[in-house]
């Protein structure tokens, strides 16, 4: 109302006060008539920029209101990220700072470890890197974590078990195994997604002494290594979990009360790698020992029959299931796999045991992660995906020596 009125009161007032100002002398009248039009022409200014900024006060005022608890929400989401994010890197930081302080590196392939100590990145973990064709590892980054005392294998489990299962006949590649009403699942599409409850119902038909019997032929629960300073033994209980707390069952869907080091597990896939030869990992410390390097092994494993089987599930994972993140970084040549997702009394833990199927020969990468929130398994098969990438771009691949496999798999059996 002041914009509308303020205006005409003023002027009324000037023609009221110019009869009265004839009285005056004509200096005095013209110095009233011009302080009246500089009063008026500022009134004018001044009301038009009230008006301007009063529209502009309204409008902000009214995008304000109708997006204020909109931001308001945003800006704590915002601040909640940032901390969060911040405590991440922190944390993934502080777990990578000198994680590689004290390896040996000597007697490793310089090539294949920068390639992994670039595709693990800053995240808290450990990459072991073997020759399946000798048992000789070829990079093992973050000594002290590799030759630790293990950590529950998680959905790794799985390949002994499988394994034991086709031994024993009680399952094939194909056969399509209950699980409750109507719902069937094969052996290729369990390990291609990481079926808990398939290795369950497996396992129990198994029972805990077969179980038992093929992990430890198969290398859990004694040292991988030949040699090696600092390795220390997993675990594999002597007895079942109580029924209570989920019994074989649970052993074998994701290795409750087991413990695995990366080198069994790595002992293992390139076991699976090279046909059935489970050779001692040996880790060379001095190039003299490279140039002296002989394999050993420990024992032949029987599974030559049962590798097809095995090796389109594990092609799968990459392909479609829980390590479809390797193709992510790496679509080179075929990696197969598997994953493992879960964690201890709120340690995460993260798994990806593969080899690479190249033209020139066959490598495997073990990689374990432990930590917080961005650990797990398919995260271990994005590593691993970079890790073959990086060695692509170095033309690694070309010069591995092809060595015949001591018996036959192939990625594409039983296609």
């Amino acid at each position: 109302m002041k914009f509308h009125f303020a205006l005409p009161r003023l002027l009324l007032l000037s023609i009221f006060a110019l009869p009265l100002a004839l009285w005056t002398s004509p200096v005095a009248l013209a110095a009233n008539i011009t302080t009246t039009r500089v009063a008026v022409h500022k009134h004018s200014t001044k009301l038009r920029t009230t008006h301007t900024v009063h529209h502009k006060t309204a409008t902000v005022s009214h995008t304000r209101s109708a997006s204020s608890r909109a931001r308001t929400v945003s800006s704590a989401h915002h601040r909640r990220y940032r901390r969060r994010r911040y405590y991440e890197r922190f944390t993934a930081s502080s777990y990578a700072q000198d994680q590689t302080a004290g390896d040996i590196t000597a007697g490793e392939d310089p090539i294949v470890r920068q390639a992994a100590i670039s595709a693990l990145g800053d995240m808290n973990g450990t990459v072991v890197v073997i020759n399946p064709d000798n048992g000789r590892i070829l990079a093992m980054v973050n000594h002290h974590l590799a030759l630790s005392s293990g950590a529950e294998p998680c959905s790794t489990i799985k390949l002994s078990v499988a394994l034991a299962a086709l031994e024993e006949g009680i399952i094939t590649q194909d056969t399509p195994v209950n699980l409750g009403g109507r719902y069937h699942m094969t052996l290729t599409d369990a390990l291609a997604h990481s079926n808990n409850l398939y290795f369950e119902t497996v396992g129990r038909r198994l029972g805990f002494d077969r179980v038992k019997y093929y992990a430890n032929m198969f290398g859990l629960g004694e040292l991988a290594g030949y040699n090696i300073p600092g390795e220390q033994l997993g675990v594999y209980p002597n007895h079942a979990l109580p029924e209570s707390l989920g019994g074989v069952g649970r052993m074998c869907s994701f290795g409750e009360s087991v413990s695995v080091t990366p080198l069994q597990l790595g002992a293992l896939v390139a076991a699976i790698a090279n046909g059935g030869t489970l050779y001692y990992l040996q880790h060379p410390q001095t190039p003299a020992e490279v140039a002296n390097f002989q394999p050993r092994v420990k024992r032949q494993l029987d599974i030559g029959p049962l590798l097809p089987a095995m090796s389109v599930g594990m092609t799968d994972v990459v392909r479609f299931g829980t390590g479809r993140t390797v193709r992510a970084n790496f679509k080179d040549f075929p990696v197969l796999g598997k994953t493992g997702t879960c964690s201890d009394n709120g340690t995460r833990f993260g798994w990806f045991g593969s080899y690479a199927d190249t033209p020139y020969g066959r490598l495997v990468a073990v990689i374990f992660l432990e930590g917080g929130r961005p650990t797990y398994g398919p995260k271990a098969a994005e590593l691993a995906g970079i890790f073959y990438h990086n060695l692509e771009e170095q033309n690694y691949y070309a010069t591995m020596r092809p060595e015949q496999p001591k018996g036959e798999i192939s990625s594409l059996a039983g296609r």
